[in-house]
């Protein structure tokens, strides 16, 4: 088996240099490459994504020549990928990639096709995750439990592991932030359950560029309307 590991990034020079080195340190139990998709970034995301580690491992770097939104790097990535198994990881070190591998084992295990990293099991309040943050999170996610009878957590999660015969005959859409909400709806629809496991997380504020907008969370909630009464 193969990991696809995707990397939206846009403006991300202060930590995406770091980034893929740690990607690189962690034990996988499978092969895996890195695609990184820049979204048309101003600064020097672009030189710091290439790294002394290029030519040591499966690294590649894609770029929009002006900024798209992060489901359209995501569904680019998704177009090259070559692995049984995806995963989006942000740029941004929110996310732990040292968390992959336990989220990849149920699948490499046959025990799931969809793994989601949860930021809310086994701990009341994520670090770093403002109340506004927090309150929106928690809200789309119950919506999504109320529209699809689902029982997640967390669907807001960046870390969503699936398998890719799973996304290879979706049409996704998604332009931004919209992605989460309709590829949950998406799998749902196909009568898949998804599997959740607790995640480390270290949020970030806008200050320290955090992208996502309150316009965001009406976009998603309109998205999970929209796909829950579309054919």
């Amino acid at each position: 088996m193969k990991l696809s590991i995707i990397i939206p990034t846009y403006n991300e020079e202060s930590t995406i240099e770091k980034l893929i080195p740690l990607l690189a340190s962690v034990s996988y139990p499978v092969e895996y490459e890195i695609i990184v998709v820049d979204d048309g970034s101003t600064d020097r995301t672009i030189e710091k994504s290439i790294s002394e580690l290029k030519g040591k491992i499966d690294l590649r770097l894609l770029r929009n020549t002006e900024n798209k939104g992060k489901g359209v790097c995501i569904r680019r990535g998704l177009d090259c990928a070559s692995g049984d198994i995806i995963v989006i990881q942000d740029a941004d070190l929110e996310y732990d990639p040292n968390d992959i591998p336990a989220l990849i084992q149920p699948i490499i295990n046959g025990k799931a096709v969809v793994v989601y990293g949860s930021r809310f099991l086994g701990r009341s309040y994520p670090h770093g995750m403002s109340l506004m943050s927090y309150i929106a999170n928690r809200f789309l996610t119950a919506i999504t439990n109320l529209l699809y009878s689902t029982n997640l957590t967390d669907m807001e999660t960046c870390y969503k592991v699936i398998r890719m015969d799973v996304v290879k005959d979706m049409t996704l859409e998604a332009v931004r932030f919209e992605f989460e909400p309709e590829i949950t709806a998406k799998i749902v629809k196909k009568n898949i359950s998804i599997y959740e496991l607790p995640i480390s997380y270290s949020g970030r504020s806008h200050r320290e560029g955090k992208k996502i907008r309150m316009r965001d969370f009406f976009i998603a909630l309109h998205t999970l309307f929209r796909y829950r009464f579309a054919d």
